[in-house]
């Protein structure tokens, strides 16, 4: 298994950091969508809080990784037939606002607790604030960050929808570069 990226598929840290991160942010998500079911002030609401903050700022530090290895492990594999320019600009567009998510919504999360002047949990340890507290700026920062989480579902569909119109439709290399196994065809 090669770690590093070649001209037909991504390498093993590339395609493993990928569906970590898929898993990561689908349960941050989830966390977020499931704390209806209890009661406000519950234990259960608030430990799906917690783990809402703790698995967000893992998705933080993953991608820091992940746009390190990005740059290390040199260019991407060439999608196989070669997709039309505009194709290539618009998928180029879709992982910038899909990277700007994963660096930004964990960072405006760490910025709604350190304006709330609340603890910021990371697995045992307390991170430290970013700012002084300020419960406006606090209610401010939340509107962006749910506003964002809603189009955040909307370009990790396109994204996942992409990738399935390119294996299924246009027939090419696409999807198949960022699985593990055999070199795809």
């Amino acid at each position: 298994m090669n770690w590093q990226n070649n001209s037909v598929r991504y390498g093993a840290l590339s395609i493993s950091l990928h569906w970590l991160m898929l898993l990561l942010i689908a349960a941050v998500y989830a966390c977020m969508e499931l704390r209806f079911l209890a009661p406000k002030g519950s234990d259960f609401r608030e430990g799906l809080k917690t783990w809402h903050f703790m698995l967000g700022f893992s998705v933080l530090f993953l991608v820091i990784l992940r746009l390190a290895i990005r740059f290390y492990n040199g260019p991407k594999p060439s999608i196989l037939p070669l997709p039309p320019q505009w194709q290539e600009w618009l998928a180029r567009g879709f992982h910038i606002a899909l990277y700007a998510l994963m660096l930004g919504m964990p960072l405006a999360g760490w910025l709604i607790l350190s304006f709330g002047g609340k603890p910021i949990p990371f697995f045992g340890f307390e991170l430290p604030a970013l700012v002084a507290e300020n419960k406006d700026l606090s209610k401010w920062v939340k509107d962006i960050h749910e506003t964002a989480a809603v189009v955040g579902y909307y370009l990790i569909g396109f994204h996942a929808s992409a990738a399935l119109v390119h294996h299924y439709f246009f027939r090419d290399n696409t999807l198949r570069r960022m699985f593990f196994g055999k070199t795809p065809r």
